[in-house]
């Protein structure tokens, strides 16, 4: 009988009988990693624990600790959801249903939105396919007959994915079963229902097909399966965690930010705590980009749309939104990069003047679709914190090291402190030659190398004008966050035919750098919200001190001293509700203020303050010098990271 040759993830070797499917090699290996299977990696393929091997490969084991594990099982938890809602609610029409990061959704139009109740009645509903432990099985039939099994359903959904695959000439189309259920799905998934241990149906929101508000709105149960009980516990538990820290019912609650509905969708108001957050944050951003070389700059929010023409953005189909102005048309700004470029080939440039910084907190907007809008993390108007930097080919990599470690240094200073990296490569409908692509990809993997930063490589997701660094940051829950990202870009100097004069007096073209630092201002204030819970660093704090006069009479003194303390550039606020005194304290508490200074008869005739502290609670009379030598240090702007 033919052998086949396998190497294991350690770089170790087997041989096995062609033929033999993916579980037998986990027997093989050991019976512990045989149970804790729930699929194969075959060179770059996961498979169904099912799948013969016939070849020589690259092989692993697939169980809940990796990555692919983990979506194998949740897609088929996923499934068992949507068996379990067809068996319940037999007029659903299942859509897509994914796995996504700790959990999956399935996607249903059906005619009235679901319930808690009707959720715990399809969790009951789980459990019993689960107990059944149903095998899951693969088929593979034509288009044709996988068309004919969806029209007989009525579910249209279905029939357009088909049509999708067909018109990419995939004839032969995967479907998977479990008991009388049957869907179309590429897969893999675990060898049968009983696998899924513990599971749990989270939320249900409404969610329009594809994400298109012109499509119909469909029902979107979310949840999330482990394979112990404990695991699924402890995500709960994160979940809870992770409510409290959400950023929209902390907006609300601490008075930062508004979406009027009815003023336009995916557009922020900030309010008097949010708005000095948000000026906080930009002068900061400001002083730090200054020490290291920025130039200021200030861009139109129109420009014609030729000029978005010339930078590609208007063959690229960018969701722009224009406007006509004396029969001209005219884009309003999705980024600032192509006003940086005329203000650089507004002038003569020599290589002496390169490298240029030109940085500007640049308000754009951009035509989001409805259905994923969310909060500050996804609007429609956002400001940039936004550079472009031209330099020389010879300079390239050392301008993205000091990008990379200016990321760093702010990050750090905001609470910031784990990242995971990617380095995208060219798209598919990418712009310029090959070759300035690996040049960009050279470059941007070498300043990576040389900051000691670990990094995988996201294939097709560069920009459509250059390859970049994507840095994701991780908060106090270990989520991810979109953060600062670092793009190469020769092809739009090429296009805005820009130059500098090189030492041989010959004119050269300057390669640019578009990269954020903090991203999306907006974006950048939901994730620091949620990271501090709100309880933003005394420096942050839109309000770093509450006085408290115990009564009427002593809030007199209360201005005193919120004068004294303003005069100190501390943002001070003064109580003047008529209530008692532990409704005020807790009124300060709620907003998470860092510092509460209580001011009776008492502290009226010594010339002190009471001090509250959100962190250490009562700490007792102070003078006023004494409470300042604390809070100057914790109230002023500090330096970045490093």
């Amino acid at each position: 009988m033919a052998q086949v040759k396998l190497t294991l993830p350690d770089g170790s070797t087997m041989e096995v009988a062609a033929g033999t499917t993916a579980l037998q090699v986990a027997e093989q290996i050991g019976p512990r990693l045989a149970k804790a299977a729930l699929a194969a990696k075959v060179n770059t393929d996961v498979v169904d624990l099912s799948t013969a091997i016939e070849r020589d490969a690259d092989f692993a084991v697939l169980t809940f600790e990796s990555p692919e594990g983990q979506e194998v099982y949740r897609h088929s938890a996923a499934h068992i959801m949507a068996d379990a809602v067809l068996r319940l609610f037999p007029e659903a029409k299942p859509t897509i249903g994914p796995a996504i990061a700790e959990g999956f959704y399935y996607d249903f139009d059906v005619h009235k939105p679901f319930t808690d109740d009707d959720l715990a009645r399809i969790e009951a509903e789980m459990a019993k396919i689960i107990d059944a432990d149903l095998r899951f099985e693969r088929q593979e039939v034509s288009a044709a007959e996988a068309r004919a099994l969806f029209e007989a359903r009525d579910n249209s959904y279905k029939v357009e994915m088909i049509d999708e695959l067909e018109e990419h000439d995939e004839q032969t189309i995967s479907l998977y079963r479990h008991g009388d259920f049957t869907d179309l799905c590429r897969g893999p998934h675990v060898p049968s229902t009983g696998k899924i241990v513990a599971f749990k149906l989270t939320s249900v929101a409404g969610a329009y097909w594809r994400g298109d508000e012109r499509n119909p709105m469909l029902q979107r149960i979310y949840g999330t399966a482990y394979p112990e009980r404990k695991l699924l516990e402890e995500h709960l538990e994160r979940i809870e965690e992770a409510k409290q820290r959400d950023h929209r019912k902390l907006g609300r609650e601490l008075k930062l930010f508004s979406i009027f509905e009815e003023a336009g969708a995916g557009l922020v108001y900030y309010h008097p705590n949010g708005a000095m957050l948000r000026q906080i944050v930009t002068d900061f951003t400001i002083r730090e980009h200054l020490k290291r070389g920025y130039q200021l700059v200030r861009t139109p929010h129109l420009l014609k749309s030729t000029i978005w023409e010339i930078s590609g953005h208007a063959q690229q189909n960018y969701p722009m939104y224009y406007t006509r102005i004396e029969e001209q048309s005219y884009g309003i700004k999705p980024m600032n990069c192509p006003g940086h470029i005329l203000i650089y080939n507004s002038d003569t440039r020599s290589y002496r003047d390169l490298p240029i910084r030109y940085f500007e907190l640049g308000t754009v907007y951009r035509h989001e679709r409805s259905g994923v809008l969310h909060g500050l993390l996804r609007v429609r108007g956002f400001t940039q914190d936004d550079a472009h930097i031209f330099c020389t080919p010879e300079q390239l990599t050392d301008e993205i090291v000091g990008v990379i470690e200016f990321a760093q240094d702010m990050l750090t200073t905001f609470g910031f402190n784990e990242y995971k990296v990617l380095l995208a490569t060219r798209p598919d409908n990418a712009m310029g030659s090959d070759e300035m692509w690996q040049h960009g990809i050279d470059a941007l993997g070498a300043a990576l190398d040389q900051c000691n930063m670990d990094y995988q490589i996201a294939p097709k997701d560069g920009a459509f004008y250059g390859p970049k660094i994507d840095i994701a940051l991780k908060d106090a829950l270990g989520r991810l966050w979109d953060g600062p990202t670092i793009q190469c870009d020769f092809n739009m100097p090429e296009r805005f035919d820009m130059s500098y004069v090189g030492a041989d007096g010959q004119e050269h073209r300057p390669v640019m750098l578009h990269r954020v630092v903090l991203a999306g201002i907006e974006r950048f204030l939901g994730a620091l919200i949620e990271n501090c819970a709100g309880n933003f660093p005394t420096w942050l704090a839109p309000v770093q001190v509450r006085i408290l006069p115990i009564t009427d009479r002593n809030v007199p003194y209360a201005d005193e001293i919120a004068e004294q303390l303003r005069e100190e550039d501390l943002r001070v606020e003064v109580d003047r509700e008529s209530a008692t005194l532990q409704a005020k304290i807790r009124g300060a508490e709620l907003m998470k203020i860092p510092y509460m200074l209580v001011v009776g008869d008492r502290e009226e005739q010594s010339g002190q303050v009471a001090v509250r502290s959100r962190e250490e609670g009562d700490l007792g009379p102070r003078s006023l010098e004494e409470f300042l030598e604390h809070a100057r240090v914790e109230a002023a702007m500090p330096h970045a990271a490093r």
